[in-house]
């Protein structure tokens, strides 16, 4: 069954990649205010081409917080 899409997959809006304070990705509208705690990371184009942008650049899916305590118990 294919995955329901919203009005703005179906019209072709643009969305933008956008980034948290603890270094997770995720897609929002280009033409919407970001959420609180959320910054544009620069990409921006379809849904299809900002997962993409993601998928490549977010290799390391561990939360910021999760990486410096396990570095810091490592050292």
């Amino acid at each position: 069954m294919p995955r329901a899409r919203c009005i703005h997959d179906r019209h072709g809006a643009p969305y933008r990649v956008v980034l948290n304070d603890e270094e997770q990705y995720s897609i929002w509208w280009a033409d919407r205010a970001l959420p609180a705690g959320w910054h544009a990371e620069g990409g921006e184009g379809t849904r299809e081409e900002c997962l993409a942008r993601i998928a490549e650049i977010w290799t390391d899916l561990r939360p910021l917080s999760l990486r410096r305590r396990m570095d810091a118990t490592a050292a």
